[in-house]
């Protein structure tokens, strides 16, 4: 049942609950405290009035009002005044016979005492105080209730002293006394209702903000935050917790979205790529069915034209497959790679393919752990790069330096350099900086991304600066083997 309510609804209830036992618990004891007060009170008086009741009704202790040993059944001669508090008195035999009984002030509806009332009589004549009782009764008419003390007089064993005291003022001060906790009990309960009501409020207050927040997440805003996160409370920190979970969620979804959208880039630029090569290899098909077979000259051109495009796309699909398997996190070869040796392989392959550029070589030895054949096609790729983005003849300096138990391999022209944008996404995928695609522009845009991903799966990083004076300088960073 109560898991149906609401968090507000339990708490207000709890709290409803809680005070509202504290109240009755409170009223309980002050009404016991003082009931039993009045009664002690009127017992006190019950028990001062007894001597001069007894003395009134049953004589001194020579006898001079009833004799020895007995008693008058006439009523009391009022020889001075009456007990104070003492409103009514009866003397009986021990088997319960009315011997007298009388109001002392005033009259009314006597008490209703039971005939059987267990006292012990002794033939001693010493007042024993085990033999007397207190106890309560109503009147006769039911108007109102009696304090009674019931005692064996210590001259006249033979008989019962029965006084009584109106009980009148004492119920009328303990009703008075309920109805002020009745009414108080209400009015601490309804203020402690309004209060808590506003407490609870205002403390579930950044819940519900949390709550609208949710909302307006679930709705697709994901840059919405929680308002007031502070760590000095539980709500605060509940809060501060949702906003980290939020940066994090929304971090990852923008992660997606790119990672779909550099997908369907790659897909339509791959596919761009393939068409290319694949367009040409069935144009010189075509070529060959309309007759280039008798003719030996058609036939070479078709068949170098095929030749040709095959394996640029052979090229391609291998670079694809490459990047996949990096993607994927395949592990490399793990050996000890002499770097500066790979360079000066590269400088020296470089220098053959284009004799008429400057190489300027600077190299401290290093050595790295990795795969020997990928490290190579990174440096492949470099110079393939400035190849195809810088006029022959522009000067190259190829440097290799231990920086911080890392070796850097920088390659630095003195070309048309790339702008900010341009630096920015250069290491991306079919990313070209001529983005007019034509063959002369040189590659599909993959050479720079195999460079990337290489050297990440090598635990190094890619990243280009400017070359002081104008160029590029793109840097390769790889961890040293320890």
């Amino acid at each position: 049942m109560l898991g149906r309510l609401s968090l507000r609804a339990r708490l207000l209830l709890g709290v409803f609950s809680l005070a509202a036992v504290g109240l009755v618990a409170a009223d309980l004891a002050t009404y016991s405290s003082l009931r039993s007060f009045l009664l002690d009170r009127v017992d006190a008086t019950l028990e001062a009035g007894h001597g001069q009741v007894e003395r009134s009704i049953l004589g001194d202790d020579d006898g001079r009002r009833g004799g020895r040993g007995g008693a008058q059944d006439g009523p009391p001669r009022r020889g001075g005044p009456p007990a104070q508090g003492v409103d009514w008195y009866q003397l009986r035999t021990l088997d319960g016979r009315v011997v007298q009984a009388g109001f002392l002030v005033g009259g009314g509806s006597p008490p209703n005492v039971p005939a059987d009332i267990d006292i012990p009589a002794t033939p001693s004549g010493r007042v024993d105080p085990e033999r007397h009782r207190y106890f309560t009764v109503s009147s006769t008419n039911g108007s109102t209730s009696y304090r009674v003390r019931a005692a064996v007089p210590a001259q006249h064993p033979s008989r019962v002293l029965l006084i009584a005291a109106s009980l009148h003022d004492a119920l009328a001060t303990l009703h008075r006394l309920l109805l002020i906790e009745i009414l108080v009990t209400l009015a601490a309960l309804g203020a402690i209702a309004g209060v808590g009501l506003w407490v609870v409020r205002l403390g579930l207050r950044p819940l519900r903000e949390i709550e609208g927040t949710a909302a307006t997440i679930a709705a697709g805003d994901l840059s919405q935050r929680v308002g007031r996160a502070e760590p000095k409370t539980e709500v605060g920190r509940l809060g501060l917790s949702l906003n980290s979970m939020l940066t994090q969620i929304e971090s990852a979804f923008q992660a997606r979205q790119e990672s779909e959208r550099k997908l369907r880039q790659f897909v339509a630029d791959a596919s761009h790529e393939l068409r290319t090569p694949l367009a040409s290899v069935r144009a010189y098909a075509e070529l060959f069915e309309r007759g280039a077979a008798s003719r030996p000259d058609d036939l070479a051109r078709s068949m170098t034209g095929i030749t040709r495009e095959s394996e640029r796309m052979s090229l391609l699909v291998e670079d694809l497959l490459l990047l996949a398997r990096l993607d994927e996190g395949r592990p490399l070869e793990q050996e000890p790679v002499d770097l500066a040796e790979v360079v000066g392989e590269a400088v020296d392959a470089a220098r053959v393919v284009e004799a008429e550029r400057p190489l300027e070589l600077s190299v401290d030895p290093a050595t790295v752990i990795g795969d020997r054949d990928r490290l190579r096609q990174v440096l492949d790729n470099l110079f393939a790069n400035v190849r195809a983005h810088t006029p022959p003849g522009t000067p190259v300096a190829v440097g290799l330096h231990r920086v911080d138990g890392h070796a850097d391999l920088t390659f630095a022209d003195s070309g048309p350099g790339l702008t900010e944008e341009q630096a920015a996404r250069v290491f991306e995928r079919f990313h070209r900086v001529d983005s007019s695609r034509t063959r002369a522009s040189g590659g599909v845009g993959l050479g720079l991304s195999i460079v990337a991903a290489v050297a990440h799966a090598h635990g190094g990083t890619a990243e280009t600066r400017p070359t002081p004076g104008g160029g590029a300088t793109f840097v390769v960073r790889l961890p040293l083997a320890p």
